[in-house]
């Protein structure tokens, strides 16, 4: 049975291009999932955008003596570009400083506000010396009062969990300069959270099939919420829609909650643009749909905690009642989907870059899939992980191309050479039939596995199916059997079928491989769609601007074993994995050299 669902990818902030660690817990996690869903035949609804709004994105325009527009154009774009290089294939792929996404965003505020969970506060707000520019919470670093930990942001310590306040950090400073921030007192409207945390008890306490780290740690919010400021002082985001604020020239809405509700807004967005403006219900007010939101552990207190409290305040189910918004009433998240961090301490560049590298250089070098194998089977799924080229090397190597590269090459070129065609199969034996049916198998475990995110796994079980193939040729050793062509050609087409199973196995995790293979097989057509990158314009805007978006229901990849077809001509195949030169384990690249 078809389902709708939705999956809602973290949004990227553009003040600047992405790393690999950044698309290991938002990018490749969503795409696969996204991917392995529409194959099993749901309907899905993959959106994310640019994050464009805040401070961070003034810094950033004055150091390349840009305006923040220029800033923000500049970089959604780089972004985008390495996203559908990577092979992100969102239905809709845009960014906040679109007309929809005010909007949106000032609706949902009027109607949190008008439900009685947006108050006015007076608050000591964090200012720069040097500039007189507000600081981001999570631009200031201190000592968590709490637990001790060095490290600790504006707006909540890592280590503890704890809500903060950049005034209640010990010794706080500016990660952009360093310097000791000054407080003033200014009147903000904040997100009256504990009206909204029996509502969140409730619902948390329904959400027994989430990652452990994800429940315990949102659990551990709960006990100490407290309102929180959703307004800043600066001249860049949506402006508050409330009367004698909206024409303040220093006031806007803060950055943190006007990216949550970018999931809300792309999806509508997205119906606009699919010719009926009311499809987004489909995902958005529906008992049988579900949602995953995906991102990395720094952003689980946005997903599991305030964006669910402003979609309840929204819909009139806090403590203070009220009505719902012009919406309707909004379901909220199904799952949060929050991978650890990857690390990247041994490929360390120079001290300028940080320890940073960019999916754009990566996916130059090694081409997408090499990095998306690499996050599935050794990234940080459920702890931290530290990227090294040594490991990289040696998944590729050993794994893509030794393995299933391997398997792949001569099992075609056998076919091509003997037959020139997928060969028909004789009588099968024993052990015939036992890699056949452990093929077949393979698909509700690895099918399992992609639909719960545990990505390891299926891409271990996939990996398995490809090993109990080598070994079979390794042990029939077709080449062996010219003198007994019927049976070499059974063994071929067995080899071949299995080859097809687990390319479909894969195909979530490695779509641009999946192609090639598809058609080393004989395919004609689209086997797994990508993305593309598309210019388009909105009611009123002064500009154009690129998305991605895509073409995937026509694909021919479903989630079942199908017959490979007699007599389909094969020609002699390329390989479809690069090796990597071993040295790369021991220096790095040169962008990226091991220090």
């Amino acid at each position: 049975m078809t389902s709708p669902i939705l999956t809602a990818v973290a949004w990227p902030y553009a003040n600047g291009p992405r790393h690999i660690g950044h698309v290991s817990g938002f990018g490749v996690p969503s795409d696969v999932f996204s991917r392995y869903m529409r194959m099993a035949g749901n309907d899905v609804l993959m959106v994310s955008g640019t994050d464009e709004h805040g401070t961070a994105i003034q810094v950033q325009a004055e150091k390349e003596g840009l305006t923040p527009q220029q800033t923000a154009d500049k970089y959604h774009r780089v972004i985008a570009e390495d996203l559908a290089g990577l092979g992100c294939c969102y239905d809709l792929y845009t960014r906040t400083t679109t007309l929809n996404h005010r909007t949106t965003v000032q609706e949902l505020f009027r109607a949190l506000h008008a439900n009685g969970y947006i108050v006015a506060q007076r608050q000591q707000g964090a200012i720069s010396p040097s500039t007189g520019r507000t600081l981001p919470d999570r631009y200031i670093e201190g000592t968590c009062p709490h637990c001790g930990f060095d490290g600790a942001r504006g707006d909540q310590c890592d280590n503890c969990g704890r809500q903060l306040d950049p005034i209640d950090l010990i010794n706080p400073r500016s990660r952009i300069n360093g310097e000791a921030p000054r407080f003033i007192e200014t009147e903000h409207f904040f997100l009256d959270l504990p009206a909204l945390a029996g509502a969140l008890g409730e619902w948390l306490e329904t959400r027994t099939d989430w990652r452990p780290n994800v429940l315990k740690f949102s659990e551990n919010l709960l006990a100490e919420l407290r309102p929180r400021a959703i307004t800043r002082d600066l001249d860049w985001g949506v402006p508050i829609p409330i009367e004698g604020w909206e024409d303040a020239p220093m006031k806007r809405i803060y950055v943190w909650f006007d990216a949550v509700i970018g999931y809300l807004s792309a999806s509508i967005e997205w119906a606009k643009r699919s010719g009926d403006p009311d499809a987004w219900k489909r995902w958005w007010s529906n008992d049988d749909a579900r949602s995953y939101y995906f991102m990395g552990k720094d952003n689980i207190t946005f997903h599991s905690v305030i964006w669910p409290g402003i979609l309840l305040g929204a819909n009139g189910q806090g403590d203070k009642g009220g009505e719902p918004s012009a919406f309707g009433l909004l379901d909220l998240p199904t799952e949060i989907v929050s991978s650890e961090f990857l690390t990247m301490s041994g490929s360390k560049l120079a001290s300028s870059r940080g320890h940073v590298i960019y999916v754009r250089d990566f996916l130059r070098d090694f081409g997408p899939d090499a990095l998306r194998y690499f996050i599935a089977v050794n990234g940080p799924e459920n702890q931290d992980t530290d990227f090294t080229w040594e490991e990289f090397v040696r998944r590729i190597n050993f794994e893509l191309a030794n393995e299933w590269g391997n398997l792949i090459n001569r099992s075609i070129s056998m076919a091509h050479k003997n037959v020139g065609a997928i060969p028909a199969a004789g009588e099968l034996t024993e052990a015939d039939e036992a890699l056949l049916q452990a093929a077949k198998d393979a698909y509700a475990v690895v099918g399992d596995a992609w639909g719960r995110c545990k990505f390891k796994l299926a891409t271990t079980e996939a990996m398995r199916i490809v090993g109990l193939a080598n070994k079979y040729l390794s042990d029939q050793e077709p080449w062996k059997l010219k003198d007994d062509p019927v049976r070499r050609d059974t063994v071929l087409h067995v080899a071949l079928q299995v080859v097809q199973d687990c390319n479909t196995l894969l195909t979530p995790l490695l779509p641009h491989a999946a192609q090639k293979v598809f058609e080393a097989l004989g395919g004609e057509g689209v086997w797994a769609a990508q993305p593309e990158l598309t210019e388009v314009t909105e009611p009123g805007a002064e500009a154009p601007y690129p998305v991605l978006r895509g073409d995937y229901v026509n694909q021919q990849a479903t989630w079942e074993s199908r017959p490979i077809a007699v007599g389909t001509p094969l020609a002699k195949p390329t390989p479809i994995f690069t090796k990597l030169d071993p040295k790369l384990a021991e220096t790095g690249p040169e962008w990226a050299p091991i220090a």
